[in-house]
């Protein structure tokens, strides 16, 4: 069963010119009424802040998982060389902050990144040792983008799906039944509960490019696998694009190893720092590079949630989303700086969490 949604824009901001994103759910037979409606209303969520002219397919359930799974997610990516990248960004821009990301990307068609564990590293092969790679490879000058980070950018997306998907689709979200969820954050979440819709928002940020490439170079690296040559598997995202450490900056890079060393968000090569990034399951802090560090309450893309705990998108996870090509409903707009600060504002303390964290997938 299929159902469309195209959500208004949030009525202080938006006008009706504005197209906003389309979501087309198929929802696994056995999803109920009220999940469904979960779902609409976390894609809703998305479009109300959006104004790109696209349709996002995703495939969404809410059935009985095995024991122990809180939920399934996949995003369908395909590569597009960097040249071809950085020219739609630039012809994207539609904020102060689309230009400063735009104006500090590495011109010339590949970029240089701080990387490590790979097996040509020139401190051993597999080594920890991060090490500049700007050799002009595949990985130096190709991305691998979500499809509807792709469409949001106009770049052409051949028909793709993934595993869990019925029929095409950009991704797949199914949550388990056997859990208990909080389908109404009108009034708040209960404490024995999670919040379905604000965990449904979290999986179509991811959808929407909130990922990084960090995962499978985390993966696949020694002890769990490779070491490998630098251009196999290893191809940043576009959200990777501005992911910078002390390190990298001081070397005019973006960070991309497989470590424990601070990572964070930035548009202007580094230079600001913006908030943290999670650096890893196996070799970093624990949690999945394609998330904003935990427990310092950055934004609806933190890797876990508490039971009783109500999910937000904030101005971090908007500034994300706004780099790597959507395009926000038009407010007032800061400078560029301002907005880095206003998103570090949030970054004090973590709301009281429950005793059962939701850790969210990545992609």
């Amino acid at each position: 069963m299929k159902r469309l949604i195209a959500a208004a824009a949030l009525a202080a901001a938006a006008s009706s010119s504005f197209a906003n994103p389309t979501f087309n759910f198929t929802f696994v037979p056995g999803t109920s009424a009220q999940a469904q409606q979960g779902f609409i209303d976390a894609g809703a969520r998305w479009s109300s802040l959006l104004t790109d002219n696209v349709t996002i397919n995703l495939t969404v359930g809410f059935n009985p998982l095995g024991p122990g799974i809180l939920g399934q997610a996949a995003s369908a990516e395909q590569f597009y060389s960097y040249t071809n990248f950085r020219t739609a960004l630039t012809a994207d821009i539609t904020s102060g902050l689309d230009t400063s990301a735009v104006a500090h990307l590495p011109g010339g068609n590949s970029f240089g990144m701080l990387i490590n564990r790979t097996s040509n590293n020139p401190n051993g092969a597999g080594s920890a040792t991060p090490y500049v790679d700007n050799n002009g490879n595949a990985n130096n000058s190709t991305l691998s983008i979500t499809t509807a980070e792709a469409k949001a950018l106009g770049l052409a997306v051949a028909p793709q799906t993934v595993q869990g998907c019925i029929g095409n689709c950009d991704g797949f979200i199914q949550f388990s039944s056997n859990f208990t969820f909080d389908f109404n954050p009108n009034d708040g979440i209960a404490g024995n509960a999670f919040d379905f819709v604000g965990v449904a928002a979290h999986e179509i940020g991811h959808t929407l490019g909130f990922i990084s490439g960090v995962d499978v170079l985390d993966f696949n690296a020694p002890p769990n696998g490779g070491p490998f040559p630098d251009f196999e598997f290893t191809y940043v995202s576009g959200l990777d694009m501005f992911r910078y450490s002390a390190q990298s900056t001081a070397q005019g890079v973006i960070d991309w190893t497989a470590d424990a060393r601070s990572k964070y968000f930035s548009v202007d090569g580094g230079a600001t720092v913006g908030p943290q990034f999670a650096t890893g399951l196996t070799f970093g802090d624990g949690d999945q590079a394609s998330h904003w560090k935990d427990s310092l309450n950055i934004g609806l893309m933190d890797p876990t949630a508490g039971q009783g705990e109500l999910l937000h998108i904030t101005a971090n996870d908007l500034m994300a989303i706004d780099a790597m090509g959507w395009n926000l409903v038009p407010i007032p707009e800061p400078s560029v700086l301002m907005m880095m600060i206003f998103g570090l504002l949030l970054l004090g303390g973590r709301a009281a969490r429950g005793s059962a964290p939701f850790r969210k997938s990545g992609n």
